[in-house]
């Protein structure tokens, strides 16, 4: 089987959101600013909650250099950023691994943005990106005090699988059979 480049045909979406707005899906370069800054304002939510307060900025460049992005990019994955009439307000990589496997980061949408369907569209762009790039399964791992994706993956089909990896930030860890078309 030939394996398409990922991100190839897929470098752009455009989803319709619950509230009715457009959220058009764009594949970046994770040293773009845009990336950077989506990926800071990601990283300054996890890490608040983590500690339960508002995260020192030396803890969320503690944060980026242990969790980076620079593989984000093709041939080993890909970054897309989610915008609404030009404005970033979400976010979500792919890492392409060994055996048909693709595993999602940083899925994320800003918190004044939650609710609206932003997450639901990047997880189904990246599940079909994965899926042109010859993947059948899809999985992430995320900690249980991030409820909001914890539901969005839940209600997306991703069932709860024994630890895969070894982060210990996480306690949850979610896969999902892809259909091959």
């Amino acid at each position: 089987m030939r394996l398409r480049h990922p991100c190839v045909g897929s470098s752009r979406g455009r989803y319709s959101g619950v509230n009715g707005r457009l959220v058009d899906l764009r594949q970046v370069e994770p040293d773009s600013a845009v990336a950077s800054d989506i990926v800071l304002a990601y990283m300054f939510d996890i890490v608040s909650r983590w500690h339960g307060r508002p995260a020192a900025p030396f803890e969320v460049e503690c944060a980026l250099v242990e969790e980076p992005i620079d593989d984000l990019r093709p041939p080993h994955g890909c970054l897309v950023v989610a915008f609404e009439e030009d404005a970033p307000v979400g976010v979500g990589g792919l890492r392409f691994v060994d055996n048909g496997i693709a595993e999602m980061t940083k899925v994320f949408t800003v918190p004044g943005r939650r609710g609206g369907g932003i997450g639901a569209a990047v997880l189904h762009h990246l599940e079909t990106v994965a899926r042109e790039h010859g993947c059948s399964t899809v999985r992430l791992d995320t900690r249980s005090d991030l409820t909001e994706a914890c539901r969005l993956y839940e209600r997306s089909g991703f069932v709860r699988v024994e630890p895969f990896n070894d982060c210990r930030y996480s306690d949850r860890w979610y896969e999902r059979e892809l259909c091959t078309r």
